[in-house]
């Protein structure tokens, strides 16, 4: 690839600024930008195109992963019809969602139950285009990396990898521990990704949660009955660990050790400290600083396991064009990706 990394990013050029084509790419970031049942606070579907522009201010230099553009990262080009489809289902699945939200739920009012089930059958079908791209782009041989959009979004993502790499594991970097049942009436609501993934997708082997510090009961219990399938590291209690001593470098070994030896990486940004996603849908205070995100990838590739897709979601630009959400997102793409690329290496 013809690229000078030390200069600025050309106008107008691709993610990361680079001129690299999604053919020649290693890497394709398949953006979704959806977020129809975001149940607090709206603008995940506009986090691919702020990351995008965002991502022209990093630089490719990566002091713990090298150079991963070198090997070619490319925006998916969708075509234009899809797009546009993309965008008209948002509104549509919005529109619908909204009064639901609203009650807190179909409840018995007369005509929401009918729209939540409207509402989720756009949200299938954005399922749908992310499974269909997904097992194309992998059916291609390349390495997938999918941008949100509300953390629903990337499911058919994981089913693709799933299919892919049966026996996979799920890293799930998040605040929530998006294990409940219908959320809001909504079966593809955020919040019941990792709910979704458990009980429809098989082939995963096990989820592995980091950073959850808001769950209801039903959560809890699910976690429970899970027999060990479900194994979440609350952030509380990691926290407490670490003011009795245990170092950060000791507990990313044990949250890796459950993990199988094919890893799918699907982080939620609020599962960093807020200060570094104010603008997310539900900021939950707590988290994981940017490095401790990083030594935990770190980790995962460090034990000999393979990472073999990765998903960013909830990155929502502020307003009055405040891109400090985007920047964080831009910056953590980048070291997913690169942590990725560095699995495949040393397999």
């Amino acid at each position: 690839m013809d690229h000078d990394p030390n200069r600025a990013a050309p106008p107008g050029s691709g993610i990361f600024g680079l001129p690299c084509s999604a053919e020649d790419a290693r890497v394709v970031v398949l953006p979704v930008p959806f977020d129809a049942t975001t149940s607090y606070r709206k603008g995940a579907a506009a986090g691919p195109s702020a990351i995008l522009a965002a991502s022209h201010q990093v630089d490719l230099l990566d002091v713990e992963t090298g150079s991963p553009w070198k090997q070619g990262i490319a925006m998916a080009r969708i075509p234009a019809a899809e797009e546009r489809r993309l965008h008209r289902w948002n509104r549509d699945a919005s529109r619908l969602a909204a009064p639901i939200i609203a009650a807190g739920g179909p409840g018995p009012i007369p005509g929401l139950a009918r729209n939540a089930a409207k509402a989720d059958e756009i949200c299938a079908r954005v399922n749908g285009f992310a499974l269909d791209h997904a097992r194309e782009l992998l059916g291609r041989g390349k390495l997938l990396a999918t941008l949100g959009g509300d953390h629903a979004t990337p499911f058919g993502a994981i089913q693709a990898h799933a299919e892919a790499h049966p026996g996979m594991g799920v890293l799930h970097v998040d605040a929530h521990a998006d294990l409940r049942d219908a959320f809001e009436g909504f079966t593809w609501s955020h919040a019941s990704i990792m709910r979704n993934v458990a009980t429809r997708l098989p082939a995963v082997a096990r989820i592995v949660q980091v950073g959850v510090r808001d769950l209801c009961e039903e959560e809890f219990d699910f976690i429970r009955a899970s027999r060990g399938r479900v194994r979440t590291f609350f952030d509380p209690e990691l926290a407490r660990a670490r003011f009795d001593g245990e170092s950060w470098s000791s507990q990313c070994r044990r949250i890796v050790r459950p993990l199988p030896r094919d890893v799918y990486v699907s982080f939620d940004i609020d599962g960093l400290d807020p200060s570094l996603c104010p603008h997310t849908g539900t900021p939950v205070p707590g988290g994981l600083s940017f490095h401790e995100a990083g030594r935990l990838l770190a980790a995962v590739v460090e034990s000999g396991r393979r990472i073999v897709g990765v998903d960013l979601t909830e990155v929502a630009p502020g307003p009055s064009g405040d891109e400090w959400d985007a920047n964080v997102g831009a910056r953590l793409l980048y070291r997913m990706i690169g942590w990725m690329l560095a699995s495949q290496r040393r397999r």
